[in-house]
């Protein structure tokens, strides 16, 4: 059945098609080096493309559908490349890109990595090849991690401090990125696991890709806060002698975001708005859910804004696109694909049909369908079509039924015992397994492990429907998905090492208030009840008061405000109360080493920290653990 799938995929597309090679390996200047090993200083790789050695060649490989294969072999061009005169990009050595501009005294970084390991290695690689030179500013496109979590290996914050560098990002990106990154950060770590497969081990049954580059790489999240935001709809700022034409478009890929135009260079960088496929309107590790109208509308703009004058359009993922008919047609067609997709959703919704209704019948014009740039290898139609529903319509179909139902264990005891017990369930789940059934076989296996999770029968027959589906699925977050699916239900779940819950860099990178907040989504109301008071906090470095409130088993917290009538005051650093609600430092040893102060009930403070959940990383997903 898998390579039936295979097979009639591969007849729609022109496998021909050699562009994308093309420009994909255009302007090479160094290849990543040590065959894209890049180590930490415990000698564990933070990134390693010889993991993905199995890529080599031009065979079909069965386990592997043929249009990911493709593109999972385009995202192993790596290293240094020419863009054009004095602009560069380090590729394949991350999941993003990181784009270097040369100014008239040092250079302008787009983007830097996920971890501050590669970011180095990115910029050492430059530096090998080109003129070393101190970095003058830092540019985030938007607030995803991938594109700011390896600042501190390119820059040094004292450079900032001093201002001899600058840090320029669009409006509204602190704020993003204390809710996605902070706040349900947990949550979405874990679910990232299923979409990027990073703890897949990389091979023609494992992980091969994620869509926008190969997977995500190890090490240290660093952020170093923005000294200008960009707040204008379109800005003009001359740095380091270089004219950027910044164009905000918040709410299409994250929710702050911007894309820039290099008017004297004749480039094009849209951020992640128009990569060379289908991206997500919500991914599968969870996010709020975009806008896809708005999308649209801002490719259109940056059309005809910036389109007769542009040569080349660069993104912070994939390869360049050169010639301006070209990238005209393609933003044209990028725009068409999430408008298509935004109205076709709508206009079902509006005759009643539900979100899976939808997504079983929708699919693109051939015209969008069969251009290798707009396929779905991160993003899919079908889950992007949910996205659609519930942006308007919420995650309730309208349906009483589905209103209130059961939780998941509950109602999968019911559907058990109603199918006539797990042996009969299980009989007949073979039969459709042979079949080739392996949506429904896995759809119905849910509810027999949500009764029974140590049934082991189940757990094979399950994983072995999930691996087709992986072997099956054009989408790299899909296949990911599955096959990681397959392995926790074969393995168990991977137990981690120890470490922070949440980077500290990161944290005590934004503002106070999302610091507070992430206190409060930590509090287990049960150790709360009853206690009411307020504590003064001054966080000194920053010259901030804070007024934290306990009532209704509640935290809250007003910025600015010292209460008269407090229990305790608190002053300390942002790094010591960074160190305190990460649990890198005991609130008895910062007392006895004097890193902070309190005045009055130190008793109080302490309950405090006492009363603050610890989030599990690795929390069940696929089958409760008991």
């Amino acid at each position: 059945m898998t390579r039936a799938v295979h097979a009639a995929l591969a007849d729609t597309l022109d496998f021909t098609d050699r562009r994308d090679v093309e420009n994909a390996n255009r302007g090479l200047v160094a290849p990543a080096p040590d065959g894209g090993l890049i180590s930490m200083e415990d000698g564990t790789a933070a990134w390693n493309l010889r993991n993905y050695d199995f890529l080599d060649g031009e065979d079909d490989i069965d386990t592997i559908n043929p249009s990911l294969l493709r593109i999972s072999r385009l995202n192993m061009a790596n290293g240094l490349f020419k863009v054009t005169d004095r602009v560069y990009q380090i590729r394949g050595m991350d999941l993003a890109n990181m784009t270097i501009i040369e100014g008239d005294t040092g250079l302008i970084l787009i983007d830097c990595l996920t971890t501050a390991e590669v970011a180095k290695a990115g910029l050492d690689l430059y530096y090998a090849n080109r003129p070393k030179v101190p970095v003058k500013a830092l540019l985030y496109t938007h607030s995803h991690g991938d594109h700011y979590g390896g600042a501190k290996g390119v820059l040094d914050q004292a450079e900032v401090d001093a201002g001899r560098a600058v840090v320029y990002a669009p409006d509204g990106f602190m704020e993003a990125i204390g809710g996605e990154k902070i706040l349900a950060g947990n949550a979405m770590v874990r679910r990232a696991q299923f979409q990027f497969g990073g703890l897949l081990k990389p091979g023609p049954r494992g992980q091969v890709d994620a869509g926008i580059g190969k997977v995500t790489p190890r090490g240290t999240t660093t952020l170093i806060a923005p000294t200008h935001i960009v707040t204008e709809s379109v800005e003009t700022h001359d740095i380091d002698g270089v004219r950027i034409q910044f164009h905000l478009a918040p709410g299409t890929e994250a929710p702050a975001e911007m894309h820039m135009f290099l008017p004297e260079m004749a480039v094009l960088n849209m951020a992640e708005n128009a990569t060379p496929l289908l991206h997500n309107f919500c991914p599968l590790r969870g996010s709020e859910v975009r806008d896809p109208r708005i999308w649209s509308h801002y490719l259109a703009d940056a059309v005809e804004r910036f389109g007769d004058r542009t040569d080349v359009l660069i993104c912070q993922h994939h390869w360049p696109t050169w010639g301006r008919e070209e990238i005209v047609a393609f933003l044209e067609r990028q725009r068409d694909l999430y408008k298509h997709i935004h109205d076709q959703t709508v206009r079902l919704m509006n005759k009643g049909w539900r979100p899976a209704e939808i997504a079983e019948a929708m699919d693109l014009p051939q015209s969008l369908r069969t251009d290798w740039r707009m396929r779905g290898y991160y993003g899919t139609v079908s889950h992007n079509v949910k996205a659609v529903f519930q942006r308007y319509l919420s995650w309730y179909d309208g349906n009483p039924a589905n209103l209130n139902p059961l939780p998941p264990k509950q109602s999968a005891l019911k559907y058990v015992d109603y199918m006539g017990g797990a042996p009969a369930v299980l009989k007949r789940a073979r039969d459709d397994f042979e079949k080739g059934e392996y949506r429904w076989v896995s759809q119905v296996l849910y509810h027999v492990l949500f009764a029974d999770p140590a049934n082991e029968a189940a757990r094979h027959l399950a994983a072995d429907a999930f691996e087709q589906l992986g072997y099956q699925a054009e989408s790299s977050t899909w296949r990911n998905a599955y096959l990681y699916a397959t392995q926790e239900l074969r393995h168990g779940v991977i137990q981690l090492p120890p470490q922070p819950m949440i980077s500290p860099d990161l944290l005590a990178a934004v503002s106070t208030d999302i610091i507070f907040d992430f206190m409060a989504v930590r509090l287990d109301a049960e150790k709360a009840l009853g206690k009411n008071w307020r504590i003064n906090w001054r966080i000194e470095d920053r010259n901030e008061d804070v007024c934290q409130t306990l009532a209704n088993e509640t935290l809250t917290q007003i910025i600015g405000k010292r209460a008269p009538n407090a229990v305790a005051t608190v002053t300390a650093p942002v790094s010591i109360a960074v160190s305190l609600i990460v649990r890198q430092l005991s609130f008895a040893d910062a007392l006895d080493r004097e890193l902070l102060k309190v005045e009055g009930s130190s008793d109080t403070v302490a309950d405090l920290f006492e009363m603050l959940d610890d989030f599990e990383p690795q929390f069940d997903i696929v089958a409760p653990s008991g």
